[in-house]
């Protein structure tokens, strides 16, 4: 697109926060006269001429930082992305001080217009590694694989010629009856020829063709009361046909009106269709002479109206906006879409389907190069959704915006700049062929257990908390512990497991790629009721402290156990315990008693080195004397009856 779309209609900006003034190199007084010649043209945005005073200057053999930058961005804003990558690339290089992180984003966009998308990304490292808190460094740190995915998205679209572009601009088209209302400085035989400075174009205009009509397509202009001698740019009516909100240049009583800066800013006016005539024309109350207000778009109720703009409270150069349309056709105040959807580069050109999927063109997510094509469910009015590239041919390595799009028919329209076109800027019909995915499901499982005894919890509630704490979900675990549930991964959630008797745990997920992903869920007790002469293991669940035959270290599948028992003693520091050791009968009574006391022993002293103090521990072995079945001395018992008497017991002392 060209950039003087981009800017008088996308956005006129004040550039003075990024640009530096002061010359480094001294001039002689001829080409100081030009210099300042030239940043006069620069500052009124009369980018054309002041591009050729800049060459001439250059080619004098002067330059300098100051220099340099405007001339950059006079390329770049008239989307001549060549020439802008490489004096962007000559500052670089010859002033690598003065190369401030906007210049490192825009130099990186012009690579990728030009398909070098190796060294766009090594300007977008240098944009990151200067910046602290931008949200297109932390995309691109968190999208390296971003072509890939744009890749995955492309290939859904059949693409054709918009059979009414001149070899000027065409674009922005907006459904209007049988066909389509759009905005083109074509020359319609008008002798009195207004050309604007930027790049010596002419202002546009809005016009309307019948595409779907069986009768003759004869482009014409739109309203005898809607054009005026400055811009007139995009538009939406309302399903009736009745109502009209459309872009143009603030222009008031046949004067042009300037801001402080001397710059016509932009602004979104309505009208009325009374007896075939548009009429009643009036400009939207939220409008400014400081600021631009521009490219309307209606909700699917037609109760909201979606604009782009660099008002108060934008991010970025330009932001998406939403205001109520009341009954009585006023209007609420203004409200940003959130840092989701708006970056700190430009956000414009919204439009909304019927199945409220909002699309917008973007140069601050990550894309092929210039303005792409983005996608984003805005259901509920939810605009924290995930943010998607249409992919390619849709987008390409130059500027593509102004989509519209009927899901009904799967057909939609949209312009380009992109070689190959008839004129500046074309309009591109197109089919889809398979929708996008924008919903995004990640699988999340695992199992609640209790956090001492480890035993499962049958029946235990799983919930999906939103960050706005609403309960989005929930299930409960099976019959042995297992729980399996889909979260969105567009949003941030917490997963949160809970159930009687216990306190709730819970874990954050971040926005995913929706890979699955296991939580488990250990669980602590609210309360432990037990008092003194209780057996610790049963009150915890715990399975029994076995021992070999004849051995009195801890085997490896016990200590699981008193790792749980110590785990008991450091949440309960005043707990004191007693460990108990028993034997089975086989051997001497004597030998089995001091056996039974080294396993209790060897319990203590293995608690002990976990880091449980030894005042809080005691330990006695009894032999064979309190077994707990009929294997006594000279009774035939099987080995699993006996190792049943080999066991440890934990006491409650205190």
């Amino acid at each position: 697109m060209t950039k003087n779309i981009l800017q008088i209609i996308a956005f006129l900006l004040i550039f003075n926060n990024t640009i530096g003034y002061a010359q480094e190199t001294t001039l002689v007084t001829k080409e100081e006269k030009l210099v300042n010649k030239a940043n006069e043209k620069y500052d009124n945005y009369s980018f054309s001429p002041a591009i050729d005073i800049y060459k001439r200057i250059l080619d004098k053999g002067y330059t300098s930082a100051d220099l340099l930058k405007k001339l950059g961005n006079s390329y770049y804003f008239n989307a001549d992305y060549d020439d802008a990558a490489k004096i962007y690339k000559r500052l670089a290089a010859e002033y690598p001080s003065e190369m401030a992180p906007e210049y490192y984003f825009r130099y990186a966009q012009t690579l990728k217009s030009l398909g070098d998308y190796k060294n766009a990304d090594v300007a977008m490292t240098n944009f990151t590694e200067a910046t602290n808190d931008d949200k297109r460094a932390k995309a691109f740190n968190g999208e390296e694989d971003y072509l890939e995915d744009i890749a995955r998205n492309s290939g859904r679209y059949n693409l054709e010629n918009f059979p009414y572009n001149s070899s000027y601009s065409d674009f922005a088209p907006s459904f209007y009856k049988a066909g389509v209302i759009f905005s083109s400085d074509r020359d319609t035989g008008n002798l009195a020829r207004y050309r604007h400075t930027w790049n010596s174009k002419d202002f546009l205009d809005l016009y309307k063709v019948d595409v779907d009509s069986v009768s003759a397509k004869t482009v014409t202009k739109f309203g005898e009361k809607i054009n005026t001698r400055l811009h007139e740019s995009t538009s939406v009516t309302s399903k009736d046909g009745n109502t009209l909100y459309f872009t143009r240049n603030n222009f008031s009583e046949g004067k042009y009106v300037k801001d402080e800066s001397g710059v016509i800013r932009l602004k979104i006016f309505k009208a009325k269709l009374v007896d075939g005539i548009w009429s009643n024309l009036e400009e939207l109350p939220f409008n400014s002479n400081d600021y631009s207000v521009a490219h309307p778009t209606l909700s699917i109720d037609e109760k909201t109206l979606y604009f782009a703009s660099d008002m108060p409270g934008t991010l970025g150069e330009s932001d998406i906006f939403k205001v109520a349309i009341n009954e009585d056709e006023s209007f609420g105040e203004p409200i940003n879409l959130g840092s989701v959807i708006n970056t700190e580069a430009r956000e414009t050109f919204p439009f909304i389907t019927s199945e409220e999927v909002l699309y917008f063109a973007s140069d601050g997510h990550p894309g092929l190069g210039g303005l792409d094509i983005f996608a984003t469910s805005i259901a509920d009015e939810d605009f924290e959704g995930a943010i998607k590239n249409v992919g390619e041919p849709v987008n390409s390595k130059m500027d593509d915006f102004t989509f519209i799009f009927k899901e009904e028919t799967r057909k939609g329209y949209f312009a380009s700049n992109r070689p190959g076109g008839q004129g500046a800027d074309d309009i591109y019909g197109f089919l889809e062929t398979s929708p996008l995915e924008l919903e995004c499901e990640q699988q999340i499982s695992g199992t609640v257990r209790d956090r001492i005894t480890n035993e499962v919890l049958v029946g235990a509630t799983v919930k999906v908390i939103d960050e706005n704490n609403k309960e989005i979900l929930s299930t409960i675990t099976d019959a042995e512990g297992n729980y399996s549930l889909a979260v969105d991964c567009n949003k941030g959630n917490f997963v949160r497991a809970l159930t009687q008797g216990y306190i709730p745990s819970e874990e954050y997920l971040e926005k995913s790629d929706g890979k699955p992903k296991i939580i488990d869920f250990y669980l602590e007790r609210d309360k432990v009721t037990a008092g003194f002469g209780d057996d610790l293991a049963k009150l915890l669940q715990l399975s029994t402290i076995y021992f070999d035959f004849d051995k009195y270290n801890i085997r490896k599948d016990s200590e699981v156990e008193v790792e749980k028992v110590i785990a008991a003693m450091e949440k309960y520091p005043s707990l004191k315990i007693k460990v108990n050791s028993h034997t089975d009968s086989r051997g001497k009574d004597a030998y089995n008693l001091w056996l039974s006391q080294k396993r209790a022993e060897s319990t203590v002293s293995y608690m002990i080195a976990k880091g449980i103090s030894a005042d809080r521990l005691q330990g006695e072995g009894f032999g064979e004397t309190k077994l707990i079945n009929n294997c006594a001395n000279g009774v035939k018992c099987t080995a699993i009856q006996h190792e049943l008497n080999r066991r440890s017991e934990f006491i409650i002392l205190e």
